[in-house]
């Protein structure tokens, strides 16, 4: 198979409202307050009631969607792929109303507690200081300041206990059993889902059909190399059966798991010969925005993803010793080795 093929077309569910993917497997469609206007959730036949993996963004629509779900779908538990907020942000809602049980790994776990309680250089200011090193304008941090700690408005009921999860581990829910893959990258140990004997992957943020998961430097390792990080772990994807199911957490069902890999793969690659192109002569992040996304980046929202994720590629270059790294008066510049 080498390109990607979508199984239901143009099918998708309404909000509040289920559709099935696979036996015992029901897509759910919530509504995002961004520019990225949705988020996937999945329900897995789990004897008597659903297994939900992911619960969707602390926001008032979602949980009247909820309400009506729960009235046919009673939760045993709430699996969680990662610690962003439009995937673990009603956990601890659902978990009081329904007395589902949080499951997820130890880092997206203490992630999440990390950015919500801002503890250590899990905070804003931290954030903004990496910024400003990177060369962001003194207007685009008073803004990001102003907004403060949008987490954990979005994760603001966080469950006191969790059950946590390992690399390859089998979790049975319901008929069938799930391997547990843990990527990189994206979050701290993000959680995909693979039933051999449904052949279908729950990707997650790891593999989405049509964009690409964002890959952010966090300002509690600001010299981490995430991109390296994501680009190993979607090759464990390479050992699925090309016909799996992928089931991502934005977009559309698909199947060809090594030409998405493909592209990944490629885009990234295009993407960092376009930066060094840009760095002929020394330049900060911020000023390397314009080269790496094609689209206005500028909005508080938008601008933090995307510094976020141009250091990720900067970091990854001067790794490879491809990019030089100067420091000049609290400023870092980057220019091609």
């Amino acid at each position: 198979m080498s390109e990607l093929s979508f199984p239901f077309d143009r099918q998708m569910p309404e909000v509040a409202a289920t559709m099935e993917v696979a036996p015992g497997v029901l897509w759910l469609r919530m509504p995002l307050p961004f520019a990225l206007n949705h988020v996937n959730l999945w329900l897995i036949k789990d004897g008597d009631g659903w297994c939900a993996i992911d619960t969707g963004l602390t926001w008032d629509p979602i949980k009247e969607a909820w309400e009506k779900l729960l009235q046919q779908h009673p939760l045993s538990r709430v699996l969680v792929t990662h610690y962003h907020p439009d995937h673990i942000g009603l956990s601890g809602w659902l978990e009081q109303k329904t007395g589902a049980g949080l499951w997820t790994t130890q880092g997206e776990y203490t992630g999440a507690l990390c950015f919500a309680e801002e503890a250590g250089s899990y905070c804003v200011d931290a954030m903004l200081e990496m910024f400003r090193y990177h060369g962001l304008e003194r207007k685009r941090l008073d803004a990001l300041k102003i907004r403060a700690n949008v987490y954990r408005q979005g994760f603001p009921i966080i469950p006191a206990a969790y059950r946590r999860l390992f690399d390859n581990q089998i979790v049975k829910i319901g008929e069938h059993d799930w391997r547990v893959i843990i990527g990189y990258g994206h979050a701290m140990e993000h959680i995909s889902l693979y039933s051999e004997s449904l052949k279908v992957l729950i990707s997650g943020d790891m593999l989405l059909p049509s964009i690409s998961t964002n890959i952010p430097v966090i300002a509690a390792n600001p010299r981490g190399n995430p991109l390296q990080y994501f680009l190993d772990s979607i090759q464990r994807y390479r050992e699925l059966p090309e016909d799996t199911l992928v089931l991502p957490s934005h977009g559309r069902p698909f199947r060809g798991i090594n030409a998405r890999v493909d592209q990944l793969e490629a885009h990234h690659a295009t993407r960092c010969n376009v930066l060094l192109a840009a760095a002929q002569s020394p330049k900060t992040a911020c000023e390397l925005l314009p080269a790496l996304f094609d689209r206005d980046v500028t909005d508080t929202h938008q601008s933090m993803f995307a510094m976020s994720e141009t250091i990720a590629h900067l970091n990854y270059l001067e790794d490879q010793g491809r990019l030089k790294r100067i420091e000049e008066e609290g400023i870092a510049r980057f220019v091609a080795a």
